[in-house]
C-alpha cells in the first residue's frame, strides 16, 4: 500500500512538472499548485516512515523518509526525533512539535497568519546547513544519541549539496525552470502544509495527556484522507501511532464515540477555527 502511495505520488510530481514548464501561464499555474500539493502530500508520507510503519524492514524508512522530505527541505531523521518526543509529552509542558505553531497560545488572527506564511523556518534550514558543514549542530530540545546526531547533521549537509546544485543550475540558466519546478510550488507548500498540521491539536484540552481529549479527528472524505495520509484520523494516529496508516479508519467509529474532538469534515474545522478567532479578535477591542 505505502510503495503505491510513493508511486502515485512521483506519477502526480510528473505531471506536475509537465504543466508547470508550459509556455502558458493558466497551464503552468496549475502545474505550480500541483506540484505544491504533491510536495506537501509527500511530507505526511514522511511522516508515516518517522512512526516505522510504512514497510516491515526499518532501514527502508529512512532511505525513502529522507527523499520524500527534501522539496521542502525537512530532514527526516530532525523530524523523527522531535516528532516521537511529541508523541510522548503531548498534553506536558515539554511538549514541542517539529514544526513551530503552538496550539496552545491563544487563537487570533495574527497568530493564523504567522503560521500559515512560516518561511521563517527555511531560513533556520539554511542556519541548520551552516552548523551541520562547520560541526557545530546540535540537538536543542533534550538528549538524543550521538549516532542520531550524526544521521541529522549528514541530512543537512546533504540538503546543502542540493542547494548548491540549484544554484549552479540557476548560473547554468536554468532558473526558470528552478522557479517553476521549486520556488513557486515552495511558496505555496508552506500555507497548504500549515492548513493540513492545524486541525491536530488546536482548540483541544492542552492539560491533559488524555489522546480522547487532546486531540482532534477529521472524518473526511476519501481525498482528504488520501491527501493528508490519514493525519485526519489523529485521535486514532496518537492512540497506537504503530498501526499503519491505512489501517486506521477501522479504528475511527470507537474514536467517535469516545473522543470529545471529532468533526465531520475540514470545513467545520476551519469553520469553527475562523468562529473562534472572530470571537478572539472582538474580545481585543472590548
Amino acid at each position: 500500500m505505502f510503495v503505491f502511495k510513493v508511486a502515485l505520488a512521483l506519477g502526480l510530481v510528473a505531471a506536475g512538472v509537465s504543466l508547470a514548464l508550459s509556455d502558458r501561464w493558466f497551464v503552468a499555474l496549475p502545474g505550480c499548485l500541483l506540484l505544491a500539493a504533491v510536495y506537501t502530500h509527500m511530507v505526511e508520507l514522511q511522516h508515516q516512515c518517522l512512526h516505522h510503519s510504512a514497510f516491515r524492514r526499518s532501514k527502508l524508512h529512512r532511505r525513502v523518509g529522507v527523499p520524500l522530505g527534501v522539496p521542502l527541505l525537512v530532514a527526516y531523521s530532525h523530524y523523527r526525533v522531535r516528532h516521537l518526543q511529541h508523541h510522548r509529552y503531548l498534553g506536558t509542558p515539554n511538549d514541542s512539535e517539529f514544526f513551530g505553531f503552538d496550539p496552545r497560545k491563544p487563537l487570533t488572527w495574527g497568530v493564523l497568519l504567522r503560521g500559515l506564511l512560516d518561511y521563517l523556518r527555511l531560513a533556520t534550514v539554511v542556519r541548520d546547513i551552516g552548523r551541520a558543514y562547520t560541526g557545530r549542530w546540535t540537538y536543542d530540545a533534550g538528549q538524543i544519541a550521538e549516532r542520531r546526531r550524526r544521521e541529522i547533521a549528514a541530512e543537512y549537509r546533504m540538503f546543502g549539496v542540493v542547494l548548491a546544485a540549484v544554484a549552479a543550475l540557476a548560473v547554468a540558466g536554468f532558473g526558470e525552470e528552478i522557479l517553476r519546478l521549486w520556488l513557486v510550488p515552495l511558496v505555496f507548500a508552506v500555507p497548504m502544509h500549515f492548513l493540513v498540521e492545524l486541525p491536530e491539536h488546536l482548540l483541544c484540552e492542552t492539560e491533559t495527556t488524555d489522546v480522547l481529549r487532546n486531540t482532534r479527528s477529521i472524518q473526511g472524505s476519501w481525498f482528504s484522507t488520501w491527501f493528508t495520509n490519514g493525519n485526519n484520523l489523529h485521535v486514532e494516529h496518537h492512540a497506537a501511532m504503530v498501526v499503519p496508516i491505512n489501517r486506521l479508519r477501522e479504528r475511527h467509529p470507537d474514536v467517535q464515540r469516545h473522543a470529545v474532538h471529532v468533526e465531520r469534515s475540514y470545513l467545520d474545522f476551519f469553520a469553527t477555527v475562523a468562529s473562534t478567532a472572530h470571537r478572539n479578535a472582538k474580545k481585543s477591542l472590548s
